[in-house]
């Protein structure tokens, strides 16, 4: 694939953030998803389930940035929750133009704290 269609493939997945739209979003059958205090989930039905309940709570994304080598993506975006803002680094795995995994980290924007 070259880079312009994965970042496409990419862009379809974050784009559902912002829709709710999990339709245009191309996950390979075995999918798996790993990302920190969450189990490591595999499979499509698996994912589009945890995909449908996070939805809900994001306002947002604004996109960082796009880095691709060989079969692999990775994204860096701010996504903005009903928590506040997260920081998000999403590798993916993408082979014949579907997402075959998603690993993602991510950390809450801290909020600055008044000192008396």
């Amino acid at each position: 694939m070259t880079r312009g269609e994965m970042v496409s493939v990419v862009e379809a997945y974050l784009d559902c953030f912002v829709t709710k739209d999990l339709s245009k979003v191309s996950l390979a059958e075995d999918v798996t998803f790993e990302g920190p205090r969450m189990p490591r989930l595999v499979g499509r039905a698996s994912v589009v389930g945890f995909l449908t309940q996070i939805l809900p709570m994001v306002r947002g994304i604004q996109l960082k940035q796009h880095i691709v080598e060989g079969d692999f993506a990775a994204t860096v975006f701010d996504m903005e929750t009903v928590n506040g803002v997260d920081h998000v680094f999403d590798r993916l795995h993408i082979v014949d133009g579907k997402i075959q995994s998603i690993h993602a980290f991510y950390y809450p924007e801290q909020a600055s704290e008044e000192r008396v």
